[in-house]
């Protein structure tokens, strides 16, 4: 949902909406050295490892890596060959996450090349991924934003296609989009808690509109950073996460950073 004439301001909920985020070379180390092969957009290996690195903070368009009938994502190799470029004829330093490895066995770190450039954060400005935390991984999601925002209204990379774009919260369209993930903007008509859930409804009727949910166990991370979720009734928010069917589409919030303020002048 391009928006090209509407300015958009848009900050991070969190504990302090001005606060910047320390840069990633005060993470622990989790290795150095040169980069042996790119798998694609957000994934990686370091010489002399026999381990993957996945990057932290954000997606790439996937590609099949291996996997049979699986469709690469449109602009996927131009992620993996943005990568490439950042991280050829450097070394990276690994900088781990909250929680370092997956379940797959993967280290799950930020970038920072030699030089300081931080590789997530380019990327991101590039416009080749889209900003993707974890509730335990969410480091520097403030300035990860930021540069999304640039690098959407610049159209860069993946926003020049349409595929990517900010989805309305319009539950025809979205159903079209149950299990992907997705970039959702509209305005809350209704904000309610109920059982310890609280219900951000897009539309007037909560059996088929478009509903974000945080679960009372996600709660506490807003009440940690001083949000009440309550308090976006009448307020035009983008949540950020997989589009799943329950009482028409849907979307589970895991943290405060999955959800963006948006003001209009």
């Amino acid at each position: 949902m391009a928006r090209p004439t509407r300015l958009l301001v848009l900050f991070v909920l969190c504990a302090s909406f001005t606060a910047h985020a320390a840069p990633p070379d005060t993470l622990p180390e989790g290795g150095h050295g040169n980069v042996a092969v790119v798998m694609d957009g957000d994934s990686l290996r370091l010489e002399g490892m026999n381990t993957d690195v996945r990057l932290l903070g954000l997606q790439a368009p996937k590609l099949p890596k291996g996997r049979r009938n699986f469709k690469a994502w449109p602009e996927g190799e131009d992620a993996k060959h943005a990568l490439e470029s950042l991280v050829k004829g450097h070394a990276i330093t690994l900088r781990l996450g909250t929680t370092p490895r997956d379940r797959n066995g993967r280290i799950l770190a930020q970038a920072v090349r030699d030089d300081g450039l931080w590789i997530q954060q380019e990327l991101v400005r590039e416009g080749w991924a889209r900003v993707y935390t974890f509730a335990d991984n969410r480091q520097f999601a403030h300035d990860l934003l930021a540069a999304e925002a640039e690098a959407r209204a610049a159209h860069r990379g993946l926003w020049a296609d349409a595929l990517y774009a900010v989805r309305a919260s319009e539950p025809a369209a979205l159903a079209k989009d149950v299990g992907t993930f997705q970039i959702v903007e509209g305005k809350v008509k209704n904000a309610a808690k109920v059982k310890g859930r609280v219900y951000l409804n897009f539309g007037s009727d909560f059996r088929e509109d478009f509903t974000a949910s945080i679960a009372p166990d996600v709660l506490r991370l807003f009440t940690q950073a001083h949000i009440d979720p309550l308090s976006f009734q009448g307020k035009t928010i983008r949540v950020r996460g997989y589009v799943r069917t329950f009482n028409g589409p849907a979307m589970d919030i895991t943290h405060p950073e999955e959800i963006e303020a948006v003001e209009a002048p």
